[in-house]
């Protein structure tokens, strides 16, 4: 296990990922949840680095050279939109220095990869990353470059043999899910919300790999609804045992904060404790089956002052090895900020109040609950791909 600080990686001008007034993705959320982190002390239990923007070779392990032109089009003032890339719609639409600050989010993912792979960083964060929905010739779902999957294509490059991603998001990782469809060395894991009521659409339980990478890829789709306790049960029930049999030499994990029950583009009703004890399961399993190596990125999260700063700075906190007791008090030097700076109130606690409790898979199937019907599928699916009993 490597000594010293987990790296956070934090640079101002990721801030500048910024599509506009109107859109749900405001860079505020990555501002507030920064200084979250830096009243909680939060920066000193870690070591803060800032990384240069990925260069074009680097992109390039998952994103194709006419994308990147693309996106590079797109990035001056009053470019018209380059909608066959995906850029110019509604959800992404372009903004001046969109390639920049794409490629800087990008570095940083990249840098804490390679740091932890290095061992110079016991694990490493970045929350301003995950952008999972990104394809290699397209931009989707408000990601413009993949960090995730160039961070992992950076380790595979680096020599690593056997990379897993789980990706908790309350959207499918379906970028992820594609830059390695047919690496068997990449294992990907997602928990979302079920394709029929959310977007992508994808991300269904037969998902699961082409003949010579079966069982690469796992989708646990969860009913719309679900709460802590059925969330934690899904992720329990499946994740570990494929972990266990997989043999990761590191983990990345995405925690998009909008499986939370105030967010307002999903319908998940968790709270911001069920969404911790999911990162602090993460943890353990990064020491159990991957000598430790951990990389924790951000991703979606729209509740940008109630949920997605206390759930990343948990996030943060937990890299840390130094946890925040949910049931401290936010304290008011933010919740200033915060008001200065949006005119809202913040929250007042670390907690929502819920307990992280759930019911272990071990004591047994209900075919009549809908998650449990959910984790079945799943298990069914893929477990036998590796040597697992459904």
């Amino acid at each position: 296990m490597t000594s010293g600080k987990t790296w956070l990686m934090w640079d101002e001008a990721v801030t500048g990922y910024d599509f506009g007034p109107s859109h749900p993705m405001d860079p505020i959320r990555l501002a507030l949840t920064m200084r979250l982190v830096e009243t909680l002390s939060l920066d000193r239990e870690s070591a803060v680095h800032a990384a240069p923007a990925a260069a074009e070779s680097t992109l390039r392990l998952v994103h194709h050279p006419d994308y990147i032109d693309a996106v590079r089009r797109s990035s001056v003032e009053s470019a018209p939109p380059e909608e066959p890339y995906g850029i110019g719609t509604t959800d992404t639409p372009a903004f001046p220095g969109m390639h920049e600050v794409s490629s800087l989010i990008v570095g940083q993912s990249v840098a804490a990869a390679e740091a932890v792979w290095r061992g110079e960083a016991p694990h490493a964060v970045n929350f301003t990353g995950g952008l999972h929905h990104a394809m290699p010739g397209a931009a989707a779902g408000f990601c413009v470059y993949n960090d995730a999957a160039i961070a992992i294509a950076r380790l595979l490059e680096n020599g690593a043999e056997r990379v897993a991603y789980v990706d908790v998001d309350v959207h499918h990782g379906d970028g992820v899910q594609t830059a390695f469809w047919d690496d068997p060395r990449v294992l990907t894991i997602s928990v979302h919300e079920h394709p029929r009521a959310l977007f992508p659409g994808t991300g269904w339980p037969e998902e699961t790999g082409p003949p010579h990478a079966a069982g690469s890829a796992v989708n646990v789709a969860v009913p719309p609804g679900t709460s802590d306790a059925g969330w934690l049960r899904a992720i329990h029930a499946v994740v570990p045992e494929l972990l266990e049999a997989f043999r990761p030499q590191f983990l990345v994990t995405q925690h998009g904060a909008d499986t939370h029950v105030e967010d307002p583009l999903a319908h998940l009703t968790l709270s911001v404790d069920a969404q911790r004890a999911a990162m602090e399961a993460c943890h353990g399993w990064a020491h159990s089956y991957a000598d430790g190596r951990w990389l924790a990125l951000g991703g979606g999260g729209y509740a940008v002052v109630d949920v997605v700063p206390r759930s990343w700075a948990h996030l943060v906190a937990v890299a840390s090895h130094a946890p925040v007791d949910p049931r401290r008090a936010v304290p008011e030097e933010w919740r200033r900020t915060v008001h200065a700076l949006t005119r809202q109130d913040a929250p007042r606690s670390m907690s929502d109040g819920g307990t992280g409790e759930f019911r272990s898979w071990e004591g047994g199937y209900d075919p009549a609950d809908e998650v449990d019907r959910t984790i079945m599928a799943t298990r069914k699916a893929v477990f036998p791909t590796h040597g697992l009993l459904a």
